[in-house]
């Protein structure tokens, strides 16, 4: 323990861990960065909101395309730089929000809800919109706008089947240990996150060796 947390009242916390002074060092660029964020008092809270998530999408863009770029020179194939690295890099916000929704929260449904919900906009806008930008710009050239499948019948296949075995996951957790999340046994919550790191696993290895042509 390196000493007592004070809050923005000058209320005293909890101990400040050596992970947690590490972590704090580590990020405190983008600290200094989103300190321009207004105080959620101003306006019901709206400019926060507008701005933390304009801060949030420009982070996410940065952190996107520095992964691509490592992806371009070591030499990895796209489809395996996107579920990889750039799916790592634009992951981590969403990742971070959902272990605070899960600390902070009393029951898992915001730490869950923000997975699927993050997930639903990568796929519905994060496709849908730049797909239809782009063919209806097409359109207007008088071209037609069409996008290969490659292996993506594959991969979603897999990201299905993977996807369904974490939610059974979940239900079982529900029924034998109280919750979705968490709880008091140690070894059950190390064997549920290893065995959902697993699965992420297979679904990387698996589709890289089909983007490679290693399975047919």
């Amino acid at each position: 323990m390196l000493g007592p947390q004070i809050s923005e009242d000058d209320m005293i916390l909890d101990d400040v861990t050596i992970m947690e002074a590490l972590t704090h060092f580590a990020t405190i660029g983008w600290k200094f960065i989103f300190a321009i964020v207004p105080p959620s008092k101003m306006g019901n809270g709206v400019p926060s909101f507008v701005v933390a998530i304009s801060l949030i999408g420009v982070v996410t863009a940065i952190v996107g395309e520095v992964a691509t770029i490592l992806g371009c020179v070591v030499g990895l194939k796209e489809a395996v730089t996107g579920i990889t690295l750039v799916a790592l890099g634009t992951s981590l916000p969403d990742t971070f929000a959902s272990m605070t929704a899960a600390q902070t929260s009393e029951y898992a449904d915001s730490a869950v809800g923000n997975v699927t919900g993050s997930n639903s906009v990568n796929v519905f806008l994060g496709l849908g919109l730049p797909w239809v930008i782009a063919a209806t710009f097409n359109e207007g050239n008088g071209d037609i706008y069409e996008v290969p499948a490659g292996d993506l019948a594959f991969s979603v296949f897999l990201f299905l089947i993977t996807s369904t075995t974490c939610f059974i996951v979940l239900i079982l957790r529900r029924k034998f240990v109280g919750g979705e999340l968490g709880g008091t046994n140690l070894l059950v919550k190390n064997l549920s996150a290893a065995f959902l790191v697993m699965l992420w696993l297979i679904y990387i290895i698996f589709s890289s060796l089909k983007a490679y042509g290693v399975i047919e």
